[in-house]
């Protein structure tokens, strides 16, 4: 009798615990499919370490990245540090010709009078102050609303001379404008960095960075045709030795050459 009763209680526990283990994995999923309908939303910001009021600006860009607080909005942080600072008595360590090159672009496309830091840009289409924090939290919330392709990014596997492959897929373009051409494009990220400036605007400080870019490279054009997928590929990134790996992730998005406009994007931590 009693035997049957601790199998009778043996039975019931079992039973608890695989309704238990039904219920946790059910609300995982949800919190899950919730989560993938949050729509990317790409914020690049212009930043240099010689600019002094470039910090607060870089602070916000990490608090968006973070803290994702815009609904329906995955924040997909592009931190640009430009070199026309660098005359100023500090060289920022994480600048390049090609960020300031990208800028310009931007300046040709919004008609803007001049480059200037900070300056944050929402899906290519909205620029302003980088540490306007209200116009940057409507700018994206007005960008997620807008309907976007499909977007996968995969890494693969690493060679040994450091190269990282990826495997990149966009889903037919929706909300392009006809006769644009849409460039596909790869940059990998890194979090954590931090300066401590000796000279120039910041000297004394010690600056703190967040979504730093390291590369950024044109991997493709998507197709604007009829068929269910636009784009597929597999590029290579370099991986340099210098760049702390746990801090990396990837970043592919769409963009529009003459509009500037981005139509979607995805991002992935690399392993």
């Amino acid at each position: 009798m009693i035997k049957n009763s601790w199998a009778l209680t043996l039975r019931l526990v079992l039973m608890l615990f695989i309704l238990y283990t039904a219920f946790v994995s059910n609300t995982a999923a949800q919190a899950t499919a919730m989560e993938s309908g949050r729509k990317p939303v790409v914020v690049e910001l212009f930043t240099s370490e010689g600019c002094s009021t470039c910090p607060p600006a870089d602070a916000l860009l990490q608090k968006l990245e973070e803290e994702q607080p815009v609904p329906g909005a995955e924040i997909v942080a592009l931190e640009e540090h430009v070199d026309y600072w660098d005359h100023d008595g500090w060289s920022d360590p994480y600048d390049s010709p090609a960020w300031t090159q990208r800028q310009m672009v931007y300046k040709e496309l919004f008609r803007t009078n001049e480059v200037y830091t900070p300056q944050m840009v929402v899906d290519g289409q909205t620029q302003f102050v980088g540490s306007d924090e209200r116009k940057a939290l409507l700018a994206i919330d007005q960008a997620a609303r807008r309907a976007q392709p499909g977007v996968t990014l995969t890494p693969g596997e690493m060679d040994p001379k450091g190269s990282q492959r990826f495997s990149v897929s966009v889903e037919k373009l929706v909300g392009n404008t006809p006769g644009d051409v849409v460039l596909v494009w790869l940059a990998v990220t890194e979090s954590g960095l931090q300066s401590s400036v000796n000279r120039g605007e910041n000297a004394g400080r010690v600056l703190h960075h967040s979504a730093t870019v390291r590369s950024l490279h044109k991997i493709g054009v998507a197709s604007t045709g009829a068929g269910p997928v636009s784009f597929t590929g597999t590029p290579d990134v370099k991986i340099e030795s210098r760049w702390n790996r746990e801090k990396l992730r990837a970043i592919v998005f769409i963009q529009e050459k003459k509009s500037g406009k981005i139509l979607g994007g995805a991002s992935a931590k690399i392993p």
